[in-house]
Formats: structure tokens, sequence, C-alpha cells
């Protein structure tokens, strides 16, 4: 039932769905559409957000992402294809937009290190009925992937640890007993990204972290290591589709194990 969109038909069917407003309520569904509201719960390779859920920019981040409606199907675009759908999976580094969700959302996000797509619908199809304690609990049954390369671990290791300032590339190939350009080679062919956008992928998660625990935008942004907080606000937008200042702010937050 999707077919690739084009421009004018896109906006055919949005308007159809209700989507786009009439030109004196459009600032104001936008302002709706970017707050994101309900329970996030927070573990260490995964997270469930549960509640409404906006619009989105067309986006590609690094986490897997499953997306389960509650009740009426919700509108997305994937790989520049329209989806009417009750769920979906979308694979690391894959371009989406979220379009409509009428109904409250449980989405999931898991770090492709550690949970494949695979064992995210696995998860879902041994959790019952779909609910945050019943999907936490079967995402944390789920077998962890581990990195079989101890130098790559070596190497995220010291990404972590320099976070919250300057991540040099050739501190992380001493780390790692590498050269430069064997350690982006290693990244890009272990984990699928340069180590660049690697850390800044980190980056993010950790400055993510700190809003949820109550910091301010600004101080979020120092913590892990970004130039500003526009630096950090750029990034949201950019791999998530949304501004940092409106989706994280109205989230209940539960930290898991």
């Amino acid at each position: 039932m999707c077919t690739p969109g084009k421009s004018d038909a896109v906006k055919t069917i949005a308007l159809a769905a209700g989507m786009i407003a009439p030109p004196s309520t459009k600032k104001e569904t936008r302002l709706q559409q970017d707050s994101w509201q309900g329970s996030l719960w927070l573990a260490p390779d995964f997270a469930i957000l549960h509640g409404a859920v906006g619009a989105t920019a067309s986006h590609a981040h690094y986490a897997h992402q499953l997306m389960l409606s509650t009740g009426a199907p919700f509108m997305a675009e994937l790989d520049g294809k329209l989806h009417t759908a009750q769920h979906l999976l979308v694979e690391s580094l894959r371009p989406h937009a979220i379009l409509s969700a009428p109904a409250p959302m449980l989405t999931i996000y898991a770090e492709p290190q550690r949970l494949s797509g695979a064992a995210l619908l696995a998860a879902v199809g041994s959790a019952g009925a779909p609910s945050l304690d019943n999907l936490a609990a079967a995402l944390q049954a789920q077998p962890r992937e581990h990195l079989p390369d101890p130098r790559l671990r070596r190497a995220l290791d010291k990404v972590d640890a320099l976070l919250s300032g300057k991540v040099s590339a050739t501190v992380i190939a001493e780390a790692a007993h590498l050269s430069l350009s064997q350690v982006e080679r290693l990244f890009s062919a272990q984990l699928g990204l340069p180590v660049r956008q690697l850390v800044l992928w980190r980056r993010l998660r950790l400055a993510i972290r700190f809003i949820l625990l109550g910091s301010t935008l600004t101080d979020a942004a120092h913590g892990a290591g970004f130039a500003d907080a526009a630096h950090f606000s750029r990034t949201m937008r950019s791999l998530f589709g949304v501004r940092a200042d409106r989706s994280l702010r109205q989230l209940n937050v539960k930290l898991l194990d």
C-alpha cells in the first residue's frame, strides 16, 4: 500500500488525512507536532517511548527503531515510500519520517551493536499485550550481540571516556593499538560508521540523557562535548528530525538497569 511519493502527491495525501492544517492554524499545528509527550524508559542499550508522538522531518539515525501503534494506524515515510501501518521496523541509518500518528505509540530504539532488528521483532512477539512493562522485560531477555574484536572494544571504551571533551582519532587509534587508517577501516567495517560520526552519535546519546535527567540544553551540550547548544540542537534535528527544546521536556523518564 506504499508508493514512491512525489511532492504533490504527498501533500494531497497529507491534506486529506488532516496532517496539513489550513494557513490560519499551520503554525499552531507545527508546534503541536514538535511536542513529544508520555513516558520514556531508558536502558543502557535500548529506550522505549510510550505516548503521543510528534511529526518529524526526514532523518536517519544509528539506532534501530520499531514503531507500534496502540490504536489507529500511523503514517510514515521510509526510504522515500509512504507506509500506513500498525507497526514498522526502521533499521539503522535508513531515512524515515513520521508524518501522522493519531493514536499513542510505543517506539523502541536500540543500539545496533547490541540488539538487531530481528531481536526487536522477536521481543515484541514474545511480549504479549504491548506495554512498557512487557516490552522492557522482553527486550532485557533478548541475547545481546558482542563485538568480537578486542581492538574495537578498546577504541569504544576510549571514545566514551573522552566524550565530555575533545575526542582525538589519534588517541582512539593508540588505545586500539592501530594506525589512524586501520581504526577508520575497523569502525566502518564493523560498526557501519566512520569514527567522527560514531563519536557524534555517542555525544548525542549522552546529551539527551543529561537533558532527560534535568540538565539545561546548554549544560547538556557542554557535558557531552558539543561546542555549544546550537551544535547539539542541529545534531538532534539532523539525526532525529525534531527540536531538542520541544521534544524532550515533556517526557516522564524511568532509568532501567
